[in-house]
C-alpha cells in the first residue's frame, strides 16, 4: 500500500486525541475501519507506531518521527485546498469562519456580528472537541473559535495561535430531575448525588477526566453514564435515572432543575482563540466584545446564573450593558443591580427575579 495524506491525517488524528475510537468520530469513520486502515500503515511503514493502552493511544518512538514529518505535510495539504477554495470566491468578498463549541452565546454572537459586518460573508462550525477547532484555527480552516478549557486540563494551543480570556473561571451547575430529594436546595453539596449515576458526553475533550478528578478529590466514585445526544440526556435526566453538569446559562429542560454545586468543584475556562496578526487589532477587540456581550445577555436573563453572579461578586456584571435585557420582566431593583447600582445589589434577593 501506498501512503498517502489521507493516510497521514489518520495518523495524526490518532494522535491528536489520543484514542482511534475518538480519532475515528473526528475523521467521520467507524472504529473497525479506523483501526484496519492503521494496521495496513504500520504494516507498509514496517513497524509499531502507536502503543494501545487503557488509558489511550500513545506514538511509539517509530511513531513519533513519522508524525514529525506527517504534521507539515498534512498541514500545507489543508493550506492548499483553502488557498484553491479562496481563490474560487470573489476578491472582494469579505469572509468569516467562526468556529465554536456548544454554547447558547453562540446564537447571540453572531446576530451581534452580523450587524456589524453587514457585507462579510460569515459561517459558523460547531464542533464538541476544543481541540479539533484549535486545529482548525491553526491550518487557516477556522479564522476564530469560541472555545472551552476543563478546569486542570489546560488546552495547548498550536503554534501561531493566541488566546484571550472571555470567562476565568465558569462554575458548571447540574441538572436533576425536578423529583430529586437535592432539587429544593439553592445549593446541592457534590456528596448529596454520590449515589446517582453522572452523565458524561465520550467524545467532548477530558469532560469525564476532569468530572473523575472532582470526584477522587471529593473521595467519590459515581457511576459514569456515556451519552452523545442531549436530547436523550435531558430526558434521562428528567426521569431521575441520571444527573449532568450543564453550562450555567442552560435554561432548565422540562420536569429537571438546574442548581450550582456546593464549592464550585466544576469548572471550565472561556477562551476566544485565532491565529496571531490574523485581525487588526480593533476586529479582534470588536468580535470579542459581541461574544462577551452575547455571553452577559443569556448570564443576566438566567436566574440561577444571575443569584450565583450577585452571591460572589462577580466582575461579570460590572460589564457595560449591550443591551440591557428587559424581556424577561425584571423588576425596577434587578433592573437598577444590572446597571450596576452598589446599593440595589446589596439589598437583592432571590424574589426580586
Amino acid at each position: 500500500m501506498e501512503l498517502d495524506v489521507r493516510h497521514l491525517r489518520a495518523l495524526c488524528a490518532i494522535a491528536d486525541t489520543g484514542s482511534v475510537r475518538k480519532a475515528a468520530l473526528q475523521l467521520g469513520m467507524t472504529q473497525p475501519s479506523l483501526t484496519t486502515q492503521l494496521r495496513r500503515i504500520e504494516k507498509a511503514i514496517g513497524g509499531l507506531l502507536f502503543t494501545r493502552e487503557q488509558t489511550g493511544s500513545r506514538p511509539t518512538p517509530l511513531g513519533h518521527s513519522v508524525l514529525s514529518r506527517a504534521r507539515p505535510i498534512v498541514a500545507e495539504m489543508t493550506a492548499l485546498v483553502t488557498a484553491a477554495r479562496d481563490a474560487v470566491v470573489d476578491a472582494g468578498a469579505a469572509r468569516l469562519r467562526i468556529g465554536s463549541v456548544g454554547s447558547r452565546a453562540v446564537a447571540g454572537w453572531l446576530r451581534r456580528v452580523h450587524a456589524r459586518f453587514p457585507d462579510t460573508d460569515t459561517t459558523i462550525h460547531i464542533d464538541v472537541s476544543a481541540h479539533t477547532l484549535l486545529q482548525m484555527v491553526a491550518t487557516n480552516q477556522l479564522d476564530i473559535a469560541f472555545v472551552h478549557e476543563p478546569e486542570g486540563f489546560p488546552l495547548r494551543l498550536p503554534p501561531g495561535v493566541e488566546q484571550r480570556v472571555l470567562v476565568a473561571r465558569e462554575p458548571q451547575f447540574v441538572t436533576l430531575s425536578a423529583a430529586h430529594e437535592a432539587a429544593p436546595r439553592t445549593v446541592v453539596p457534590l456528596s448529596m448525588l454520590a449515589d446517582d449515576a453522572w452523565m458524561v458526553d465520550p467524545t467532548a475533550d477530558h469532560e469525564g477526566a476532569a468530572m473523575r478528578r472532582v470526584f477522587t478529590l471529593a473521595g467519590l466514585d459515581p457511576r459514569m453514564v456515556h451519552v452523545r445526544d442531549n436530547t436523550t440526556a435531558a430526558e434521562l435526566a428528567a426521569a431521575g435515572e441520571a444527573v449532568r453538569p450543564c453550562q450555567p446559562t442552560s435554561p432548565p429542560y422540562r420536569g429537571t432543575v438546574i442548581r450550582p454545586l456546593c464549592g464550585d468543584p466544576l469548572a471550565v475556562r472561556l477562551l476566544l482563540v485565532s491565529r496571531a496578526r490574523s485581525f487588526a487589532a480593533a476586529e479582534f477587540d470588536a468580535l470579542y466584545a459581541d461574544l462577551k456581550a452575547s455571553y452577559l445577555e443569556l448570564a443576566r436573563a438566567n436566574p440561577v446564573y444571575l443569584e450565583w453572579l450577585l452571591h460572589h461578586g462577580s466582575p461579570l456584571l460590572d460589564a457595560p450593558e449591550d443591551p440591557l435585557p428587559t424581556a424577561n420582566g425584571c423588576s425596577t431593583r434587578m433592573r437598577r443591580v444590572l446597571r450596576g447600582d452598589d446599593d440595589a445589589r446589596e439589598s437583592f434577593q432571590p424574589a426580586d427575579l
